[in-house]
């Protein structure tokens, strides 16, 4: 296969989607890619950000990790992203850095790159979809290709079975409640692979 890129940006406040964005590092990984990851600026003050045990420990943990730039989308072929819902939409740091990619769309730079999206909650229906869709939404603007999972594999309808996107469901003590690696490496591959098909038909 085409050597592919792949960035994986996510924004994660306890550490869900931190995890998330690491399982399909490695699904990305074993497909052939070279990846990224790469984290979205906080933007809570960080006086929230002590407020929450779990929050304070997990920003500290991953202090190390690169936050995603404009060359970072420009570099990849294939992005993943990866995200908590705030209301059935997309959390404000997310939502801040998409706003500052009007230049590389204005350029065409963002069109045909291979894009696949992530969600938590904490119920069941506290608005994965959603949010994933509302995601989407910016990536119809780029002119990108979706690489949804669909029920591309059985995986799908043992963890929860997203057709958008593998979402997770995740307890107050931070507990996920569906088995979701399998199904988050399976969408990292599918997404490297839709990449590689696009790129070798360019």
């Amino acid at each position: 296969m085409t050597d592919i890129k792949l960035a994986v940006i996510y924004y994660s406040s306890t550490g869900t989607n931190y995890q998330l964005a690491k399982w399909a590092e490695e699904g990305g990984k074993e497909a052939g890619a070279e990846v990224k990851v790469r984290k979205v600026p906080e933007l809570a003050p960080q006086e929230a950000i002590n407020s929450n045990e779990a929050w304070k420990a997990h920003y500290e943990q991953t202090k190390d990790v690169p936050e995603v730039t404009l060359d970072d989308l420009e570099w990849a072929d294939a992005l993943i992203f990866s995200v908590p819902t705030r209301f059935g939409n997309v959390p404000a740091q997310m939502k801040q850095f998409l706003d500052t990619t009007g230049g590389l769309w204005a350029n065409g730079k963002l069109v045909n790159k291979v894009v696949s999206a992530m969600a938590s909650a904490s119920n069941p229906h506290g608005g994965h979809e959603a949010t994933i869709l509302s995601l989407y939404t910016t990536m119809y603007h780029w002119g990108a290709i979706i690489a949804s999972p669909g029920y591309t594999d059985p995986i799908q309808f043992t963890s929860g079975g997203n057709p958008y996107g593998v979402s997770v469901t995740v307890t107050q003590d931070g507990k996920m409640v569906e088995d979701v690696e399998a199904a988050v490496k399976h969408q990292a591959k599918r997404t490297v692979t839709v990449a590689g098909w696009v790129k070798q038909g360019k």
